[in-house]
């Protein structure tokens, strides 16, 4: 692992990187930006939430992000990276949602998420993703 926590084969940092494109289209409340990274047919669980193809999953955020996410920010840290294949890959993260205002992550808001991620035209995409409480483990 490099310092930035990141591993060190180029292809997997390449990869542990799509969590930094997920918060930065959050950080703007861009749905389309967001849901951009996600292959065209990717999955998305939150819960209660399932969306599959990458226009749910825009429409989805276009509303959420007017709704119960406006003014919020999303973090996430990886702690886990492996290649499945030559192509495909496997992310663990750990972070939450920042509700507008909020500095510090709060335990209701922390999650642990599980990234599968596909290498398309030589970029890292998002072909599913699910999170969950991250609890006190």
């Amino acid at each position: 692992m490099t310092e930035n926590g990141l591993p060190d084969d180029p292809e997997l940092a390449a990869a542990a990187a799509v969590p930094g494109r997920i918060v930065e289209a959050w950080a703007r409340h861009d749905a389309e930006a967001f849901a951009g990274v996600f292959t065209d047919d990717g999955t998305m669980i939150l819960p209660g939430v399932f969306q599959k193809g990458r226009a749910a999953i825009q429409e989805f955020m276009t509303g959420a992000f007017q709704g119960p996410f406006k003014g919020s920010r999303v973090t996430g840290t990886p702690v886990d990276v492996r290649r499945l294949s030559a192509d495909s890959a496997l992310l663990i993260t750990q972070g939450g949602i920042l509700a507008d205002g909020d500095s510090e992550l709060h335990a209701e808001r922390a999650v642990r998420a599980s990234w599968v991620l596909v290498r398309q035209d030589g970029d890292w995409r998002l072909a599913a993703y699910q999170n969950s409480p991250r609890g006190v483990a």
